[in-house]
């Protein structure tokens, strides 16, 4: 029986697959420091972003649908806020403060498909 399998095969500008694990681990712990709310946000961020993973996604676009993506930050807020009103409210008086929150979702948002973005310059995949 043979298993397909996907592997990275990076381009040859001195990049490693070595290097990419160790981003990867320093971009977690970074994003220990976030908080409680942040987080969150960036779990969302994450799973909308996996969900458009693929090839001919839009978030791979040469110029991105800047509509597109105002509808998933936007797609994003109302989720946390549904889940706000189930539990506590904290965010509410976060959103009271006057702080960004749409605005810190699109940093979040944006900073992960741009990653993205990049990682899928950096190689190409073998099926």
């Amino acid at each position: 029986m043979q298993f397909q399998q996907t592997i990275p095969v990076y381009l040859p500008f001195g990049f490693s697959w070595e290097e990419e694990r160790e981003q990867e681990r320093d971009r977690k712990v970074m994003q220990s420091f976030y908080s409680r709310t942040a987080s969150r946000i960036q779990e969302k961020v994450d799973r909308e972003c996996d969900r458009m993973e693929y090839d001919g996604s839009m978030m791979f676009d040469e110029y991105p649908d800047r509509r597109m993506m105002e509808h998933l930050c936007g797609k994003i807020e109302r989720e946390m806020e549904a889940e706000d009103a189930r539990e506590d409210g904290g965010l509410a008086r976060i959103m009271e403060g006057g702080c960004g929150f749409r605005d810190l979702i699109g940093v979040l948002l944006f900073n992960e498909m741009y990653r993205r973005r990049c990682r899928h310059r950096r190689c190409h995949w073998i099926r």
